[in-house]
């Protein structure tokens, strides 16, 4: 039954990543933190997510715009250090506390604020996005929503955000991957997961990439909102328990 939770987790997850092109991690990792170690979850999608966006496609780098991908590096680095201290020595319940609420807020955002026109920003916000977005990323493989806030209120053009996005993504795999691999956290148990994962996901986004045109955008963020509210909440139940 384990087998079967997971499995279905995984095609959950993937098949929301082929509809929106996001949101994978999202799904994914708190469900999947049910019934393993986050020092395990985290790890497993890290490579799942970073192989989907590879299949994906999606980086059109004469798009990306590299001015803010060099300002959020640096604040990402700094984070993704912090997250992977934290995350080979946190007690397991506040991680999962803290987990849930950033899942639940980030959901009921996108409930309450998705169609409200944002406002350009300062480009000094690309500091706290980073460093919040390294650190969560690496503590909960959820890192992008901090990117995606920031860009969406610095780049207009949905072409330029999306591609800009997507090189922001790649770069912070392989910081995560480098950095996961230096701290000990990606080993063999985690190569063999990602090998028995991957036909699942990409069974998942291929399924949902053929779905896509069928939702309109407001039913996708509702759909994903809550779905996600539903597994912060199961995360609380899970730390008390």
């Amino acid at each position: 039954m384990d087998y079967l939770y997971i499995g279905g987790v995984l095609l959950a997850a993937y098949f929301i990543r082929g509809i929106s092109g996001f949101g994978s991690g999202l799904v994914a990792v708190p469900l999947l933190a049910l019934k393993l170690p986050l020092t395990f979850v985290v790890p497993l999608i890290l490579l799942t997510d970073f192989t989907a966006s590879l299949v994906l496609g999606g980086l059109n780098f004469k798009q990306v715009v590299w001015s803010e991908v060099r300002r959020l590096l640096p604040a990402e680095l700094i984070g993704v250090a912090t997250g992977t201290l934290l995350l080979v020595s946190l007690p397991k319940a506040p991680m999962l506390i803290g987990l849930g609420s950033f899942v639940i807020l980030f959901a009921l955002r996108n409930l309450l604020l998705a169609n409200r026109e944002s406002k350009p920003i300062s480009p000094w916000w690309a500091w706290p996005a980073g460093i919040i977005g390294g650190t969560v990323g690496a503590l909960f493989g959820t890192g992008g929503p901090p990117y995606v806030i920031y860009l969406s209120h610095r780049l207009r053009d949905k072409g330029l955000f999306r591609a800009t996005f997507s090189g922001l993504a790649f770069a912070d795999g392989l910081i995560r991957i480098v950095s996961f691999s230096l701290s000990g956290l990606l080993h063999t148990q985690i190569a063999l997961a990602y090998l028995a994962a991957m036909p699942v996901a990409l069974a998942a986004l291929w399924i949902g990439s053929h779905v896509h045109t069928k939702l309109t955008n407001a039913q996708m963020i509702k759909l994903i909102s809550l779905i996600l509210i539903g597994s912060g909440i199961s995360l609380y139940f899970k730390a008390i328990s």
